[in-house]
Order: C-alpha cells, then sequence, then structure tokens
C-alpha cells in the first residue's frame, strides 16, 4: 500500500508540473501538522486517519505553515459515507477552542462541493452546482482541488466545478492553514491522502 502511495504521489507531483508542487504529507508521519487531540489522527497505510466513537467538539489537523494563494490537491473517502468533514483553508484558531475559524470545503451530508464559512459567518457561502455532484460516490474515493487567489475562490470535486466564489467581504484573503476536519456527533472515519499544495504567485 505505501508503494503504491509512493508512485501516486509521484505521478500527481509530476502531473501537475515537475517541482511545483509541494506534498503536505509524507505518506508515513504527522510531521508538519498539529494535532489537539492526541489518538484522533493517525497514520496507516500511506493515509490520515481522522476518526472518532462520538465526540462532542468539531477537531482538526491544522498545518503548522499557513498559504494565501495556493491550489491544494488531495484524496478523501468518507467511509461508509456517513458524518461530515472538510477542508480548511485560510483559517486561523478560534481561542480556547478546538474550533477553527476560516473558509471549509465541506464533506458529507447534504454539504458535499459546498463552500462552507466556520465559526466565522457560520453559513454555507456557496451551494455546489447544479449537476456537479452526478455520479459522486459518498462511500469511496474522491478528489478536491481547492483554489484560492485574491478573493476569487474555486472548488472542483472529481474534475467538475462545484463552487466558483468571489468574497465580496474585505479583508477574507489573510493567510492561513489548512486543516482537515472531523465533525462532533455519532462515530465518523474518514481518510485522506495525496495532499500535496502548490503556492500562487
Amino acid at each position: 500500500m505505501r508503494a503504491r502511495w509512493g508512485l501516486a504521489l509521484l505521478w500527481t507531483v509530476a502531473a501537475w508540473g515537475q517541482g511545483a508542487a509541494t506534498p503536505l504529507f509524507d505518506g508515513k508521519t504527522l510531521d508538519g501538522w498539529v494535532v489537539d487531540t492526541p489518538g484522533l489522527w493517525q497514520v496507516r497505510d500511506g493515509m490520515i486517519v481522522g476518526r472518532h466513537d462520538g465526540l462532542k467538539y468539531n477537531d482538526f489537523l491544522r498545518t503548522r505553515k499557513h498559504y494565501k494563494d495556493f491550489e491544494l490537491r488531495l484524496k478523501f473517502r468518507l467511509v461508509n459515507g456517513e458524518g461530515n468533514t472538510g477542508v480548511q483553508f485560510r483559517s486561523q484558531p478560534v481561542p480556547d477552542s478546538h474550533e477553527v475559524a476560516g473558509y471549509q470545503a465541506d464533506i458529507g451530508m447534504q454539504y458535499w462541493g459546498c463552500l462552507y464559512d466556520e465559526s466565522r459567518r457560520k453559513r454555507v457561502l456557496a451551494q455546489a452546482a447544479m449537476g456537479s455532484l452526478d455520479g459522486l460516490d459518498k462511500t469511496g474515493w474522491n478528489e478536491y482541488v481547492i483554489t484560492a487567489r485574491g478573493n476569487h475562490i474555486t472548488l472542483e470535486l472529481n474534475g467538475k466545478r462545484t463552487v466558483d466564489y468571489t468574497e465580496p467581504e474585505p479583508g477574507m484573503d489573510s493567510p492561513g492553514f489548512i486543516a482537515l476536519q472531523v465533525h462532533s456527533g455519532p462515530r465518523i472515519e474518514v481518510w485522506f491522502k495525496d495532499i500535496v499544495l502548490r503556492e500562487l504567485r
């Protein structure tokens, strides 16, 4: 499994532009990431796995480095298609809390492919475009491409544009960390792999 992960990641980086992209996950450790809740996040078979059997708060595994303008590619699988998770970006910690505030490319329930504003405006900023979720396998592997440049954000899910959003409010394009979420509530398990980021100049 680890060998296949390495080949897949090498192919992703090469196909995306040699030397242009940086893996955020080495496939072996959580080096470069901040773990708030020990035991909730682990590395298994070249994947980052977030899992709990019931949790009263949202939890986030976040990068130590902050990013502003970028293209982020990653693959994910929401086991059994159950629960809610997402990928945070341009995010900041909420003091004295497990929460973070910022944009989220949402995953799960009725939020697949949506752009959500976590712990800030606390609402869906853009719904998935009509037809963009056709053929989505909610129990299998899927791929997000998240692009943020200035006040313009796009989300692509399995090669289909779900969100094309221009931020109307000023000051929302500050750099922030990337974070993976497991939502509060009943049991959830989500897998992430091939997490690669290219900064835009």
